[in-house]
C-alpha cells in the first residue's frame, strides 16, 4: 500500500514512536501533508525522515493511531494477518465453555480504534476512530477469509463511538448476514441473553469473565449484594455457586429486566435473588444490611484526565460506604474501568477509604480484564481494567 500522505515529527520527538507506543500527539508534529481528512492512513517520520509507521489520521490531540510500525505493501492482506493473529490468540485461551469472548481489542491487537467481540457465531464490530470505520468493508472482508463459515453475522454498532459530526451520516445494521436477538450465549457454562441492538456496548461486559469466576469461588452459602449489576453476570455466577443470597442493584430499569431474563435462562427463579433498580450510593446510605460480599463494578467515572480528581472522589465515597457494609471477614470486589484511573492511582484511593472507615483490610487479589482483551506491552493505556479482592477483618 503506497501512501503518500505523511506527518514527520519534531526533533526529539520521536522517542515514544521508536518505543513502539502507537500514539502520536498533535503537539510531536513539525509539518504534514495538506488537507489531510480524518481516518486517512498517513506515513510518520522523524525530523531525519526516517519512516517510524503508518495509521489512521485524526484532527485531535491524538493525531495518528499508528497500525504498523512497517511498511504495509497490501492492505487486504494486512488485515487477514492482523485478524489471524488475533483469532490465533483465542484458539490458546481455555474457551472451552465459552463461545463469547473479544476477538479484537484495540491497540492490544494492533487495531487502535477497532472492538470486536464474539457471540456464538455473531461478531459486533465497533469503530471508534474514522480511519476504522472508512476500513471497515475491507476488515470485513478479511474476517470472512480467516473464519469463514465459522460466522453467521457482522453487526457494525460504530454509531455511538465514533465522533458526533462523522457519526450523523452513520447507522448502526448487518454489514453481513443477519440473525434475531436476544441471542443465547454461554459464559463458562452459564447463559446469557444478548441483544447487541439495543444493549450497552457490543451488548455484555465480558472483560469481567475471569473476575466473575474468582467471585464463585468465594460465594457458596454467602450473602451478596452485585451492584452496578447490568445483566447480571457477577449475580449469577454467585447463585450458580450456591450463594446463600444475592441481591442484583442497577439504576436501570432495562438492566434489572435484562437480570431478570437471565435469572429465568438459567432456571434459578427459585433461588434467594432479588433485583432492585436503585442508585447505588443512596441504597447504602439507606440500607442497614451487611453482607458477606459486595461487588462495586460502576461504569467509568472519568472519561478524561481532567475529570479525574473528580472521579477519585466518587470511588473514595462509594467505597468507603461498601467497607462499611461487608460483615466481619468479608470481601469487596472492587473495580475501575476509567482509563486515566491508574492501578495506582485507585490503590492510594482505597487506602484512603480504608483509613476513613477505620477497619483492618487485607489486599487477597488483584485483577485486570479477561485476556482475550489483551495488553499490548508497549501501551499502558490499554490495561484499563483495575480490580481488588478486599478481605474486611
Amino acid at each position: 500500500m503506497k501512501s503518500t500522505l505523511f506527518i514527520q515529527l519534531k526533533p526529539g520527538k520521536d522517542a515514544p514512536v521508536k518505543r513502539f507506543h502507537p500514539w502520536v500527539f498533535s503537539g510531536a508534529i513539525a509539518k504534514q501533508s495538506p488537507n489531510l481528512q480524518d481516518g486517512d492512513w498517513v506515513n510518520v517520520y522523524s525530523s531525519r525522515e526516517e519512516f517510524l509507521g503508518t495509521g489512521h489520521y485524526h484532527n485531535g490531540s491524538i493525531a495518528v493511531k499508528i497500525i504498523s510500525f512497517q511498511a504495509i505493501e497490501s492492505k487486504s492482506a494486512f488485515w487477514e494477518k492482523r485478524i489471524q493473529n488475533a483469532w490465533d490468540l483465542r484458539a490458546l485461551l481455555p474457551l472451552d465453555k465459552t463461545n463469547a469472548f473479544r476477538l479484537i481489542h484495540g491497540e492490544g491487537d494492533g487495531c487502535p480504534g477497532l472492538i470486536m467481540d464474539l457471540y456464538k457465531d455473531v461478531l459486533v464490530f465497533q469503530a471508534h476512530t474514522i480511519g476504522m470505520h472508512r476500513d471497515r468493508d475491507e476488515i470485513v472482508e478479511a474476517i470472512k477469509k480467516v473464519v469463514g463459515k465459522k460466522i453467521k453475522a457482522i453487526y457494525d454498532k460504530s454509531r455511538e463511538t465514533l465522533p458526533t459530526e462523522y457519526a450523523q451520516n452513520c447507522t448502526n445494521g448487518y454489514v453481513f448476514g443477519e440473525v434475531a436477538v436476544p441471542y443465547t450465549v454461554k459464559e463458562n457454562g452459564i447463559s446469557f441473553s444478548i441483544n447487541w441492538i439495543t444493549g450497552q456496548k457490543t451488548g455484555f461486559f465480558i472483560d469481567q469473565r475471569e473476575n466473575r469466576a474468582l467471585l464463585a469461588t468465594y460465594a457458596k452459602g454467602k450473602s451478596v449484594l452485585n451492584t452496578f449489576c447490568y445483566s447480571g453476570g457477577f449475580s449469577l455466577y454467585a447463585l450458580e455457586a450456591g450463594a446463600a443470597s444475592v441481591i442484583s442493584l442497577d439504576a436501570s430499569a432495562k438492566a434489572i429486566d435484562l437480570v431478570n431474563a437471565n435469572i429465568e435462562l438459567n432456571k434459578m427463579q427459585d433461588l434467594q435473588h432479588q433485583a432492585i433498580v436503585g442508585e447505588t450510593l443512596p441504597y447504602l446510605k439507606a440500607n442497614e444490611d451487611e453482607f458477606d460480599i459486595i461487588v462495586l463494578d460502576p461504569p467509568a467515572f472519568a472519561k478524561s484526565m481532567n475529570a479525574k480528581h473528580k472521579a477519585l472522589q466518587g470511588y473514595q465515597k462509594i467505597n468507603e460506604l461498601a467497607l462499611r457494609k461487608i460483615k466481619k471477614n468479608g470481601l469487596l470486589f472492587t473495580y475501575s474501568c476509567s482509563q486515566v484511573i491508574t492501578r495506582d492511582l485507585f490503590y492510594n484511593m482505597l487506602v484512603a477509604a480504608g483509613i476513613a472507615v477505620g477497619r483492618e483490610i487485607q489486599v487477597i487479589h488483584q485483577m485486570t480484564q479477561s485476556a482475550d482483551h489483551p495488553i499490548n506491552l508497549f501501551h499502558p493505556e490499554s490495561n484499563y481494567l483495575k480490580g481488588f479482592v478486599l478481605k474486611v477483618l
